[in-house]
């Protein structure tokens, strides 16, 4: 998201900026004061910060500077419709400007900015959200960061061109034989005139004359089908291998991007792209690629024929031409809209089915089977009443410039055979000749009349592949990243971090964990307890600040060595549709089944699996679901062993268990622990009763941090953890003690 724009230099004189100052955010506002676009002598303008100031412009004069040393908060607040840029001082809040919503993040992101350089910060706060809106004609971009208007047909065609590159031999063969297809499309009819006028007009033929006349069209048939066949035998294994390659490099790329990315992308839509889209493509190379040569080649070839027997047959055959050529033309920009208009309501109605199977135990618990049903109808009545509109527009707007097209013939027809009547012009031969190549002209011209149906959806399905492959991911290996063999201590140093940069959910979060120690994670929910452990493992990375392990920033260390030396059980185990042996394999594939055993016996899952029928093998179905909870948990656990990990995250990995089951997953636990550097979240803190210390996260920081003892002493956040869940454990009848001063 753009947070530059280019201040107009008549601005940029106004803001009188001193030495050594710059500015650093330049954005847009659009609305006045009561929220609307104002009167037509509204101007609306700009709002620039630099590392002193906050200006305010319209579009010809400075109307407003505020000291940054002099506000004491910023604020971006949505409001209905719109949003507020508001500055505190003096204890008040005064208001700044209003925007529009297109603008809400871009202006919050740019009050985060200023509030870094309230607090004496240098570094820019950087949007890596794109666009919405497509900043140079304002169209809304459909689904894609590039704006198919403005940049053209000739970018999606070098994609196409970058696209056919790894294929360029078959490609020569295939044009080739397409070249075949056409010859011989127009040999025929020179074989007919010649055998009209020379055997059957004069009457001087014999039957050896007609049997050649058969066997040479025998022929030219026999080439054509066998060239045809060929050809599309071709085209059709192109086509798969093209689509084959293009799932297999988006499904890669999608592994390779950042989380950012897929949470901002609904599942059905990243589904059609791999499988609907592909297919789009694979149908273009198949059914109207391998046609378009021999198409070209055979219509350019007639009508040379044509203007050389009769250029004024010719002219009148092609008549009607540009008014079909004005329709297309006129109709391509609606034709695109309609087909990706059906594209978008076809995600939508996938990401409806995949949000409803993945959450069936959720509909059948609450009996909405019935409300869910009637929503999926809505949704696929909605995409069914826009593909019926766009089927009978197409089925009634081919016929009728196939039928306008086809008006020529006739006229060929009339005319010419009045040339052979009067005996000045075509013989019969020729006019044979002449009547099939505009029979020849007008069967291409046909075909074209769908082209640009084909066209949409190719060049559509195709906006949409390279909108993801051309996507860069957030997290990637720096230059000179390395391969460690990690210890286990760790660093936070000034950590700040936020989801969107302009709402940190951390900020200026300091600690250091020595190798073997064991860390609780406590605080309310939201506080950032997660957050923390995902800058840990680098699924993102940090606004500020740095995180290193054993000395070294993990931005210094390889994805594959930090990840491979990194075990995770989450609170919600994630089990793959396949068997139990492969999902504890999923950590080490090369794994030996002996290790496998062993892992699962440290992690207290060996006695239950060799009690099922097919023991190691047994089928867990889709996320596991043949296997109790705890069940899960243990597999989960016996994963992460097999890893044999340095760094180990436990997220709520003994919640929602029974007592039995939690007894033996600790147990599990406190093995996979023993020597490793762990960091465990719980809101159940009797399950923290092993911790070297306790951090509290609370207000986007570290609260508190020491011992339990320690943190009992202090009577602070974590005290009234404590003695709220004692509370909430307190039998009836049984009065609750004071929190000892001792492990739970």
């Amino acid at each position: 998201m753009n947070l530059h724009y280019t201040l107009p230099e008549a601005l940029i004189g106004a803001a009188h900026l001193e030495a050594e100052e710059s500015i650093a955010y330049c954005v847009p506002y659009d609305l006045d004061e009561a929220g609307g676009f104002g009167p037509p002598e509204y101007k609306a303008g700009y709002l620039a910060v630099t590392r002193r100031r906050l200006l305010l412009f319209d579009k010809e004069r400075l109307l407003r500077e505020i000291p940054l040393s002099a506000c004491e908060d910023i604020k971006c607040e949505p409001q209905v419709g719109c949003g507020l840029l508001t500055v505190q001082m003096d204890g008040k809040w005064q208001f700044v400007c209003r925007f529009s919503m297109r603008h809400v993040s871009r202006v919050a992101y740019v009050a985060r900015g200023a509030k870094v350089f309230m607090k004496g910060g240098r570094h820019l706060v950087e949007s890596l959200e794109h666009e919405k809106v497509c900043p140079k004609c304002g169209r809304a971009l459909p689904g894609t960061r590039e704006c198919p208007h403005c940049d053209g047909k000739g970018t999606t065609f070098r994609k196409f061109l970058r696209l056919c590159k790894p294929y360029w031999v078959q490609l020569l063969l295939i044009s080739i034989f397409m070249v075949a297809t056409a010859f011989l499309s127009l040999l025929g009819p020179e074989v007919q005139k010649r055998f009209i006028d020379g055997v059957l007009t004069p009457k001087t033929g014999t039957a050896g004359d007609v049997l050649g006349f058969i066997g040479a069209m025998l022929l030219i048939t026999a080439l054509t089908i066998a060239t045809t066949v060929i050809r599309n035998w071709w085209c059709t294994s192109l086509g798969a291998r093209i689509s084959m390659d293009l799932r297999a490099k988006l499904y890669e790329k999608v592994q390779a991007l950042s989380l950012t990315f897929l949470h901002g992308r609904k599942p059905g839509d990243l589904m059609n792209r791999i499988t609907w889209d592909t297919s789009e493509i694979r149908q273009f190379m198949q059914d109207t690629f391998g046609n378009m040569l021999s198409t070209l080649i055979t219509m350019l070839g007639a009508l040379i024929y044509m203007f050389a027997a009769n250029w004024k047959l010719a002219l009148l055959s092609l008549v009607f031409l540009p008014i079909v050529m004005l329709l297309s033309f006129l109709w391509r920009k609606k034709i695109h809209r309609m087909f990706r208009n059906q594209r978008h309501k076809s995600d939508k109605l996938n990401s409806s089915l995949q949000d409803v199977l993945s959450g069936m135990r959720v509909v059948k618990s609450f009996g909405k089977e019935k409300d869910e049903a009637a929503r999926f109808n809505d949704l696929a009545v909605d995409f069914a009443r826009v593909q019926r509109r766009n089927e009978v527009f197409w089925a009634t707007f081919y016929p009728m410039l196939t039928f306008v097209m086809g008006m020529g013939i006739y006229f060929v027809t009339y005319f010419g055979g009045l040339d052979v009547l009067s005996g000045t012009g075509l013989t019969v031969g020729g006019l044979n000749q002449f009547i099939s190549y505009a029979g020849i002209l007008y069967g291409p011209l046909s075909w074209m009349t769908m082209l640009p149906r084909r066209l949409m959806r190719m060049i559509t399905g195709l906006e949409r592949v390279y909108d993801v492959l051309d996507e860069q991911p957030d997290i990637v290996n720096r230059d000179g990243a390395r391969d460690i063999k990690i210890q286990g201590n760790v660093e936070f140093k000034n950590v700040t971090f936020g989801y969107k940069s302009y709402e940190p959910v951390l900020e200026n979060m300091s600690f250091s964990v020595k190798k073997g120690e064991m860390i609780g994670l406590v605080g309310p929910s939201g506080a950032g307890k997660s957050t923390l452990i995902n800058l840990l493992m680098r699924l993102y990375d940090v606004d500020d600040g740095s995180i290193t392990i054993d000395g070294v920033d993990i931005r210094d260390i390889s994805l594959h060595a930090l990840h491979s030396q990194i075990g995770v059980v989450l609170q919600e185990t994630f089990l793959f549709s396949g068997t139990i042996l492969n999902n504890i394999r999923f950590a080490r594939p090369e794994a030996t089944y002996e290790e496998v055993i062993r892992a699962a016996k440290m992690a207290n899952a060996h006695d239950f699996i060799c009690k099922m029928p097919d023991g190691y093998n047994t089928y867990v179905g889709e996320k596991g679901h043949n296997l109790s909870g705890g069940e899960r948990q243990r597999v989960a656990i016996a994963r992460a062993i097999l890893g044999d990990p340095k760094l180990l995250i436990l997220d709520e990995a003994t919640s929602s268990l029974d007592t039995e089951s939690e007894y033996q997953i600790q147990q599990a636990l406190d093995r996979l622990t023993e020597g490793r550097t762990t960091f465990a979240i719980a809101h159940r803190l009797s399950t923290l009763r092993n911790a070297d210390r306790l951090l509290v996260i609370d207000r986007h920081g570290l609260a508190e941090a020491g011992t339990h003892n320690e943190l009992l002493e202090k009577k602070g956040i974590y005290y009234g953890l404590v003695t709220a869940q004692l509370e909430m454990h307190k039998v009836p009848g049984v009065q609750a003690e004071a929190p000892a001063l001792s492990r739970p």
